[in-house]
This record gives C-alpha cells, structure tokens and sequence, in this order.
C-alpha cells in the first residue's frame, strides 16, 4: 500500500510517500526556524500561515519525486497532539485529497509516529521493546507491544527535557531553537565546574521530572560574571543532568522489563551526547539500542506516512470529519481492529 504522509503540528511543514513495498520513496521538510527565531519561539498563528503558504508546493514536489498521484492508495495526516491552527492545514488538505482521489485517509498521533520511526531503518527493532520517546513536549517510557499496543512506564511530571534544554538555552542568552545551541555551547564547557541534580533518580518510579533544573542553573549563576565560559560550563553541566537521568532511568526500565531492545526517539535522541552514553549502556548491559536516523528524530512526514500505512494496511479508516486535536493522550490509542 503507498501512502502520503503529511505533517504540521508545529513549526516543520512535511510531506512524505511510503510504500510498504520499497519502503521510503520521497519526503521533504521545511522548517520555520528562521520565522519563528525572532520571537525567541514559535508564534501560532505564523506557524498556521506558514504551513498554508508551503504545503502545496512541498506536496507537488514530493508526488512528482514518488511518481505522480495516481499509485497513492491513502493518506495520513498529523491529527494530534500539537497546535490547533497548524494542525487544520495539513488535515483538510489530506481529508480533500483523499476525498478527491476516492482512498482512505486517517489522523495519526504525531507521538505514535516517533515512536514507530526507527521503523523506517534497514534494520528496524522488532515488537516488543522499551522505548524512550524525549521530545520538545514529551519525554516518557513506554513499553511497546505492537502498533497501538502501548503500555507508559513513566512520563514527565513538568517539564519535558527538550523544554527544559530550550528554557536553560535562553537563560544562557542563547537563541531559538535553544536545545541545539545549547549542546553546541556545552562541547567548550569544563567539566566538573557546576554540578546539577538527576531529579527523581533516588527514588522509585520512572517518572521524570526537568523543572527544577532550570532552577538549579539560576541559583548556580546568581551573582557570577556570565562569560562566555562560564555559560559554556553551565551548559555542559546541564546536559550532563539531562543525560544521566535519562540514562538511569532508561536502566532501570529495562531492568524491570527485561527488555534486550531499546528504542530512543524523538527530537532530543539526535543529541550526541545522549546518544554516545545511550550506547555505552547498551554494550555493557547486552541491550540493542536503536535510533532513528538524524532527521527522523526531529518532526517528520516519513514517520507519519509509515504510521499511515501500518494503520490503513491493518483495516483501519476514518470517515469525512476533520480532526485536529491539541491534546490527546497516547493512552487512548487502540491497536487496528480494535
């Protein structure tokens, strides 16, 4: 089954074309990184008209790489979680091509589809493994069964811990994206200069919890002279508060799981830091690690058009509503057929 993906909960517009038999055929993103840096974050309503000016073109030039339209046998469209306003552009233009061109189409959970994105490697993990999903909005654990079969062992409290690197970016005077800059920054700092907590790692549980660091650089920088090494050192103190909790608490889920594969997803999984410590576990422990590749792990239409077709191919159809959901707990997601 080929399918068309298309992506606009926030502030990447993305079209892709997945086909169950060769696999990834075409995909492009755009990201509105320059539009929203001005504001220091993204503004909605420019995100919403943004997406209407760039979908179209994005849309033709992925169709024209996969073949033209007429092989298109469905459609699958971000529906949630994410902005409201970006979210209705890229679901009304999938519900009327769909209509137009007689498929199915389907609203996918953007967070469903990062976890399903190292789906798309060579060498995808088989169902079931352990998955961390640490993203801009979301960082949680979760045990995966199968596409829609999910079980969350542990999700965050406050802050997720892409937030909590941009927050800490833009107390450090860095620009937006702030998570990025951030981990550039910290490869000058000196280790050992500042020490910050690994919130909830001395207790039970696989909950995290990322507010308070922020609080923690504050208090750790008051009355300091902010140069640039001194920012460097922070930062790379911050990362390394990120990272170890991630890492521990990720430990500790395979542990009580049993789980041999772990699956880390989502924007902050490009972060080579995490990664480098991430894998070093994984040797140590006996535990297969898996990642999507770079500019999969951020917002995508590949993982949608993927999710799409896992979720057509197994039955499942939508009927004529338009769907866009700013709010929808992954807790709520069935299996096909359910």
């Amino acid at each position: 089954m080929r399918v068309l993906g298309l992506e606009t909960s926030c502030d990447e517009t993305a079209v892709a074309v997945y086909d169950g038999d060769a696999g990834l055929l075409a995909h492009q993103v755009y990201s509105q990184v320059d539009l929203h840096a001005a504001y220091g974050g993204v503004v909605p309503e420019l995100a919403s008209r943004d997406h209407l000016r760039k979908l179209l073109p994005i849309l033709k030039k992925v169709l024209d790489e996969a073949g033209g339209s007429k092989a298109i046998e469905g459609v699958a469209y971000t529906s949630g979680p994410g902005l409201v306003g970006a979210l209705m552009v890229g679901a009304a233009v999938a519900r009327s091509l769909a209509f137009a061109w007689r498929v199915p189409c389907i609203g996918v959970h953007h967070m469903e589809g990062h976890l399903l994105a190292p789906l798309l490697e060579a060498e995808p993990p088989q169902f079931p493994f352990l998955a961390l999903l640490v993203s801009g909005g979301h960082t949680l654990l979760a045990q995966v069964e199968g596409v829609g079969r999910y079980q969350i062992l542990g999700s965050s409290l406050d802050d997720a811990a892409g937030e909590a690197f941009d927050k800490t970016a833009k107390l450090l005077g860095l620009g937006y994206p702030g998570g990025p800059q951030l981990a550039k920054l910290a490869e000058q700092g000196r280790p050992d200069v500042f020490r910050f907590p690994r919130p909830l790692t001395e207790r039970p549980g696989l909950d995290f919890s990322f507010s308070g660091l922020k609080t923690a650089v504050v208090v750790a920088l008051r009355g300091r002279e902010l140069d640039d090494q001194t920012r460097a050192d922070a930062a790379l103190a911050f990362e390394e508060a990120v990272v170890d909790t991630l890492v521990i608490k990720c430990r500790r889920a395979l542990e009580e799981t049993d789980a041999r594969t772990l699956v880390v997803a989502g924007g902050v999984g490009a972060n080579r830091r995490l990664r480098a410590r991430m894998r070093a576990m994984g040797e140590r422990d006996g535990v297969r690690v898996v990642y999507p590749r770079v500019e999969f792990c951020t917002d995508n239409a590949a993982m949608i058009a993927l999710l799409g077709h896992l979720r057509l191919s197994a039955g499942q159809r939508d009927d004529l509503a338009i769907r866009a959901r700013a709010r929808w707990p992954m807790t709520e997601l069935l299996p096909p057929g359910a």
